[in-house]
């Protein structure tokens, strides 16, 4: 990947098994070996495929949050191999600061920070702010290729 490259919503879609509206990420803001930070408009998007009854819980945060590691994972792998995929395997800690997501009128950012992990999972800690609020943080932990060592195929 090239400094110049642009991480856009179209490159997030291209490397995370969420395609259309389920893509909830604008663009990487930054993001190193350790952390990555994304920012997202879908929370005011009216055809958002969370909202539930026309609401955008604050817990649809770490579905944002689960996201952003994702393309971290792509970020951080070997270039030219495909992204693993990753399943969301538990949640911690997880402190809610807002009820909803939707009543935001800004963009919000996605922090996630890599704590530890091996060659089968990674344990994440993150954050979802608005202006500089804090929304939503937790961990999370993820297996990779999960369906693989189930022994599923995608079909």
């Amino acid at each position: 990947m090239t400094a110049a490259q642009i991480l856009d919503r179209d490159w997030i879609a291209a490397r995370i098994p969420h395609g259309g509206a389920m893509c909830l990420l604008d663009a990487v803001a930054a993001w190193d070996a350790q952390r990555i930070r994304c920012t997202a408009t879908s929370h005011l998007h009216a055809d958002n495929p969370l909202r539930s009854k026309g609401r955008l819980a604050s817990v649809c945060g770490i579905e944002y949050a689960a996201q952003a590691m994702a393309v971290h994972g792509a970020l951080v792998g070997e270039e030219g191999r495909r992204p693993r995929v990753g399943m969301l395997t538990s949640v911690r800690s997880v402190q809610t600061h807002v009820d909803r997501l939707d009543t935001l009128d800004g963009p919000l950012d996605i922090d996630a920070e890599r704590m530890g992990g091996d060659d089968n999972t990674v344990l994440y800690r993150f954050t979802v702010h608005c202006a500089g609020r804090l929304l939503l943080s937790g961990r999370a932990a993820v297996i990779l290729d999960a369906a693989q060592a189930a022994g599923f195929v995608a079909q």
